[in-house]
């Protein structure tokens, strides 16, 4: 069964029954009143903004060429003539919604939705069952929305120590895909000024965050406030559950086409233990997929590796099987465990927990300068200012010993052979854009040191 079974452990849905059909909406009074256990809770209605006639002779043909045009302020005044099928200043120059934005320019806020080029990339290969490097194509915006919800689960430990497990189910037959974690749940409290509960607002209304405070200092992957509604956006269906004994009530809703529309929020007693719960069903199209192939699966898989090595003391399951791993040093030994050093040996990988917040670990490599890293549980694929500091450490201490023993050498031709991994909780990191590719907050500003020490740097030379 492809499917993963949750309805076994604590937080399952045998916990807790949803009435999963969905309701019709009707009006309310302004005041709003709990509704009795179990039972859906209906929303206050808000009110219609007034729509335009549309002009049927000069209905906007939303082409690509349009498209282009939205941010070209000196226009050519001929086009604002009427008629002779040429454009109207409306059409011209027009206002979205922050939601039709999104899905317009989806590049700004999730990445491209185009195939890459054949692209070299670690994957979890199942029939090898291990990690492996090949050249794959995939569609970053895709392996951008699964990142946000899986991140969001690993965020969970930073906020509940206790947390101990994330479930992730890839389910390729049903496109649909479920992210589990059973630390704390979601405050199930209405939100007093947006007249609506706390999980719904976080994620099925845009803009809306715990991160937005910066004096607050924060070792999460969230920031600005989209996040996981990205995944409801691009999604056909997207479900979201969770339980909080603090709050003593569970939730459930749906959000489908797109998060244009919702079912209403179900709500009923809490379970036995609190647990987070996102199934979504991506919509391939917005991607031009068909279908959740080897490679986009392969990505997903390794993500998952991803977060049972960088986060501590969190069991991971990939569809229904115990990940191999766990701890960050495990994580580097599934990289370097079939690669062979300069005497045909297995290589020898120097690692040490520097500090409750930095891990490291070295290898030789033969392929250049490499690395992999993460910034509280992000995959920084292309690096960034925490490689920089860990690495320039490395580089000028070994330098040093080499001149010691041959003679002068350049940091560059030493940092050539260096395959560092990084795992690091930094306080309100910055990335160059959304997908968080690299990390750019200056080292002034992580909000601790990681000091390489001289027991590592004597295992290193």
């Amino acid at each position: 069964m492809s499917d993963f079974d949750f309805d076994s452990g604590p937080g399952s849905d045998s916990d807790f029954s949803f009435d999963d059909s969905p309701k019709k909406k009707k009006k309310e009074p302004a005041k709003k009143k709990e509704k009795a256990a179990g039972t859906p809770v209906k929303k206050q209605a808000a009110p219609k903004p007034k729509k335009e006639k549309p002009d049927k002779e000069n209905k906007v043909n939303m082409d690509a060429s349009l498209l282009d045009e939205e941010d070209n302020v000196f226009v050519n005044v001929d086009q604002l003539q009427k008629g002779g099928g040429k454009k109207k200043i409306e059409e011209m120059y027009q206002r979205k919604s922050p939601l039709e934005h999104i899905l317009l320019r989806p590049d700004t806020y999730i990445g491209s939705v185009e195939f890459t080029e054949p692209t070299q990339m670690w994957v979890y290969d199942e029939e090898q069952e291990k990690l492996v490097q090949k050249n794959i194509v995939y569609v970053p915006g895709l392996y951008k929305i699964f990142d946000e919800i899986l991140v969001n689960a690993a965020d969970n430990k930073q906020r509940d120590p206790k947390m101990n497990v994330i479930k992730v189910d890839i389910n390729r037959k049903d496109n649909k895909i479920t992210i589990y974690n059973n630390g704390k749940g979601i405050p199930v409290a209405m939100h007093k000024t947006e007249q609506m509960y706390v999980p719904e607002l976080i994620f099925g209304t845009l803009l809306t965050s715990s991160n937005y405070d910066d004096s607050e200092r924060k070792v999460t992957g969230g920031r600005n406030g989209y996040g996981a509604k990205l995944c409801n956006i691009f999604s056909t269906k997207f479900t979201l559950e969770t339980s909080s004994k603090e709050y003593k009530k569970a939730f459930k809703q749906t959000w489908i086409n797109n998060m244009t529309k919702d079912e209403e929020p179900q709500i009923g007693k809490a379970t036995d233990s609190d647990y987070t719960k996102i199934t979504f069903k991506p919509d391939l199209a917005k991607f031009k997929m068909t279908e959740l192939d080897d490679d986009i699966v392969g990505l997903m898989s390794r993500r998952a590796y991803d977060v049972a090595g960088s986060s501590k003391g969190v069991k991971v399951y990939l569809n229904g099987k115990l990940l191999p791993v766990q701890g960050f040093k495990q994580y580097v030994e599934q990289y370097t465990k079939d690669v062979l050093g300069p005497d045909n040996e297995p290589v020898k990988v120097v690692y040490d927990n520097v500090t409750p917040r930095w891990e490291i670990a070295l290898c030789v490599s033969d392929k250049g300068f490499q690395q992999v890293s993460f910034v509280n549980s992000i995959a920084t694929t292309k690096g960034g200012r925490h490689v920089d500091y860990i690495a320039d450490q490395i580089t000028s201490r070994l330098v040093e010993v080499i001149k010691k023993k041959v003679g002068a050498k350049s940091n560059v031709n030493v940092k050539n052979h260096m395959w560092v991994f990084v795992n690091s909780l930094i306080e309100n990191p910055t990335f160059d854009s959304q997908t968080k590719e690299t990390m750019t907050l200056q080292s002034k500003s992580f909000g601790s040191k990681c000091e390489i020490t001289e027991k590592f740097m004597k295992q290193a030379s």
